[in-house]
Parts: structure tokens; sequence; C-alpha cells
């Protein structure tokens, strides 16, 4: 399909719904350079959905493959073409299977909106045509509109005789435009998967010792980064000091540099109490909370916003080199990205600052985070990506993968390594998880993991606990941390148009085979 102005336009009042050529309440300018850049323009009305519907054929035995709204939860997929299906952001049409490798009749369409869009973005198609919703709600609100919005920038594009994977990479290229990548290869070691929180300052120094002989041979330098378990409060805020297990941040971070370690860190910025128990610093007033939830921080109010700024800010001024901050979005919308299906709002609730989109007041909580980070590497974790692309270096694209149950990380690490490794380097640097090494899971598997994640290109962060691993293993870590220094590999999924656990891959020119059931431990 070659793009076009719509065949039908929308727009979705506060309990009213027009064509847009029918109303004189907004008014909307679409200009086509490469893209439909959508500037939507009113005068103090409440907006909620723009609805753009192109009519025309599908071509038939087609398959289709389309994102999610944060993370992947091993649910992405090719399918055929079911109406009611929502696909945040982008999706892909096309014939043939990637295994053939033969790309002569090969034909690949994709329709995305650009990252760092206005508006909440999905697409829905059927045999008759393809439909984009941009949802420009505040919350599940209208955003009162009173001058104008950029809502998206449209992208259709065409890719022949070259497989489908090759064209959704080029096809990430092209949705995104300026991406902001780390100056350097991101990985190294991250203690989540066999500390699952219970960690100390002493425990992350043994850590650092471990990793930085792992990579003594490595140019680069690789990251130690203290996930969640060093703040007072499991899983929540204050994020000024540490507890009793991390009494000096500041000078942990001075012995891991010393080591040879960069030292990374993880935070959850908007969480002020958990759900089952009271706040834990009781020191803002009632507005600064969403109105969805007394113990979410509002991301809109300005004294939030400076909230933000200064703990990013205090942590680098710490020595911390990398930022992973988590649980935004179910922070803020009170669901995970499995639960959505169209619209990430549902029950009546809306921010703070009620003349914003929620996809603007989510960029700037993002850009907030950049411009207060001085440099440091930030990965986003349960973060939308079409969102923090631009904003931040790097981003979790799957659900934890885990130490213990292998299925999981079959199901969430390697669906994700396959079906969103097409985005690394064109959104972001992508990671798609650990490799938790505890021994509950034979290292005959966890190998395969470790392999295919040091040869994919993307970010690979391990897990290991210390005594684990004999000397044959442990060289084995060595090599992937070697090659993963670099990133300098060619990877491509085979055999993912028909499956979504990809086992066949080529490597480097090689087609190599993984076999990953049994799911037991």
């Amino acid at each position: 399909m070659k793009l076009r102005n719509p065949d039908n336009i929308k727009i979705y009042l506060e309990n009213e719904v027009f064509d847009i050529e029918k109303t004189d309440k907004v008014s909307l300018e679409i200009k086509q350079d490469k893209g439909l850049k959508l500037t939507l323009r009113a005068s103090n009305q409440k907006v909620e959905y723009l609805r753009l519907r192109w009519n025309e054929k599908i071509r038939e035995g087609v398959k289709i493959l389309g994102d999610a709204w944060e993370r992947g939860y091993g649910d992405l997929e090719w399918r055929g073409i079911c109406p009611d299906r929502s696909m945040p952001w982008y999706f892909m049409i096309s014939n043939g299977s990637d295994l053939n490798m033969d790309y002569s009749d090969r034909l690949t369409e994709g329709f995305g909106v650009e990252v760092g869009c206005n508006s909440l973005a999905y697409w829905q198609l059927d045999a008759s045509g393809v439909t984009l919703w941009l949802d420009i709600r505040n919350g599940s609100l209208p955003t009162i509109l009173t001058g104008e919005l950029e809502c998206a920038t449209i992208y259709f594009e065409e890719y022949r005789e070259m497989s489908a994977f090759s064209a959704l990479k080029e096809f990430c290229k092209v949705m995104s435009p300026n991406p902001y990548l780390a100056d350097h290869v991101v990985y190294g070691s991250n203690n989540w998967y066999y500390a699952y929180g219970k960690s100390s300052h002493n425990e992350i120094i043994e850590d650092s010792k471990i990793v930085k002989e792992l990579c003594k041979e490595n140019e680069n330098i690789p990251y130690m980064v203290i996930d969640d378990g060093w703040q007072p409060h499991p899983c929540d805020a204050p994020w000024n000091i540490g507890n009793e297990r991390f009494p000096d941040m500041k000078g942990l971070a001075e012995e891991m540099k010393k080591i040879g370690v960069k030292p990374g860190i993880w935070v959850r910025y908007l969480i002020n109490g958990r759900d089952d128990e009271p706040r834990k610093v009781d020191t803002f007033p009632e507005e600064y909370y969403l109105e969805r939830c007394n113990k979410v921080l509002d991301p809109s109010h300005p004294e939030v916003l400076k909230y933000v700024e200064e703990a990013t800010k205090r942590i680098v001024d710490w020595g911390y080199q990398l930022i992973k901050h988590d649980f935004s979005t179910f922070d803020i919308f009170g669901r995970w990205g499995f639960e959505i299906s169209d619209r990430m709002a549902n029950e009546k609730w809306g921010f703070y600052d009620r003349t914003k989109t929620s996809a603007q007041i989510i960029k700037n909580f993002y850009k907030v985070i950049k411009d207060s980070s001085n440099g440091a590497v930030i990965i986003g974790c349960n973060v939308i990506g079409h969102l923090c692309a631009g904003l931040h270096q790097l981003n979790r694209t799957g659900d934890d993968t885990s130490g213990f149950e292998w299925g999981r990380t079959v199901k969430m690490g390697v669906n994700t390594l396959a079906f969103r490794v097409g985005q690394n380097n064109a959104f972001f640097g992508a990671d798609a998880d650990c490799v938790g090494i505890t021994g509950a899971i034979s290292w005959e598997l966890n190998r395969k993991w470790l392999k295919v994640l040091s040869k994919s290109s993307s970010a690979l962060f391990v897990s290991c606990k210390p005594g684990v691993l004999n000397e044959e293993e442990l060289e084995e870590l060595r090599e992937a941390f070697k090659v993963a220094s670099v990133q300098k590999d060619e990877f491509i999924p085979l055999d993912w148009m028909e499956t979504v656990v990809p086992q066949k891959y080529l490597i480097n020119g090689k087609v190599e085979e993984f076999e990953w059931l049994p799911y037991g431990k």
C-alpha cells in the first residue's frame, strides 16, 4: 500500500464524534513528505482520539507482525489477519518464510508512526484495509487542547527481495531517524537474578571483582549493576540513602570503579508506598499524587519532575554511570503490558496537568531523567519503547527472565530477542534481559541463552551466583563477555515466522539451531 491521505478521519471529542471535515471545532493539517505529519488545532476543546482509515484490499497469503505497548511478554508473533487485534506503534505484512532464504518474490510492508509521537498509537488490519487509532487523551479523560498538537508522523514503506527480518530492521530506522545511543557497547553483570534483592555492599564488591576478572582482557570496561534491594524499603522510595546493608552508596561506587567496573544502579522513581503498606516518605502534598493511585507520584506535576531530577543528579553525583529505571508504565497506568489490548487507560482519571496528552507527559518524564543524568547510560525497564526512543540509550524489550525457571527465560527472553532485536541500534540499544545463573537451571540449557544473547549484538547482562560455575564453564562465560563487549556479529532469526520461540538463526553467515525444550529446570 502506497502512502496517501486516509479515506476517512474521525475526531472523538468528549461525548461527540465527527468526520474531521464536517466540524469547525477542530482542524487537522496533514503534510506529506516521507511520512504524513498530522497536526491538530483547537481552542479549548476536549479531545480524545483520532481514527484514520485507509480502504484497500489486503493481499492474500500474508502474515502480520505487531509490536507491544511496552515490554514483550512472550506474546510477540507473526499471525494471519485478525481484525480485532490491536497492534501498538507499528506492524509488518509479509509473504513467504525467512527460512527459505530465497527472497526473489518477497514483499514486506511496514506501517508505523515515528518514535516520540504525542499520542498512544495502535493499528488494526482487516481484509479491506488499515485503521490507525491515535489516543490523545490525558489518562482516560479528554485532553484540553488550546493551540496545536503534533499528533504523529505516519510511515508506509515497501521492501522487496529481502527477508522480513531485514525489512523490519530497515523500517525501524525509518521510524527512528535520530536515535540516542550510547557511545560505547554496554554489557556486564546485574545481581538481580541470583540475589533477588538480598545483597549487600560487600557482596556487590565481590560481584565486581568477579565480573572484572572475567572481562580483564576486554578493552571495553563492563558494568556492574546493583538492582533492587539497596534502598531502605524493597521496591519503594526513598532514593536518597542506602539501607543497613548499603551504608555508603557513594563510597560503594568509588570502590567499584577502583576494582575496574562501571557502577550501575536500579531505581523506581514514581512509587511512594506499596499497595499493601503505608507510604514510606510521606512528605509530599496530596496534589503530587496520581488521581488514579495515591501512592504513585504524578509525572505531570512540576514538583514531581523536580524530585525526579534531584534523585537522578544525586545518583550520578554518587558516581553511578548507569541508571536502570523501572515500573513507570505500571505505576502510571496500573496495568502490565499484557493486560492492555487497545487503551492503556480505562478507569476514569486524569493527570495533574490536563492540557497535555499521556504521551507528552510520559516523554517529558523520560526527558527529565535524560537531561539530569549528565551523560550516564539510561536503561528503561517497563517503559514505553516507542516513547523512550531518542531519550534513553537502552531499553529492556521483554519481561523478566529467571535464574530458577528455564521456561520463563525461554518464553520471555528468546521471544523478545528474536522479535525485537530489529529495534536494536535503531530505536535504542535493545536489552532482552539477563542470563540468570544460580545452579537451579543446568549449564547445558543456560549456555544456549548465553550464546544467542552474546551473538545478537544487543546488550548482554549476566547474573551469576558466585561459586556456581566450574573453570570450564567460567571460560565459556568469559568468551561470551568478550564477544558481547564489541558486538560485531550478524544475527538473524530464521524460523520466527513459524514459531514464537525461534530455534534457527543465521549467525555470521552460518545457520545454527538451538533446542530450547524441555522447559523443565
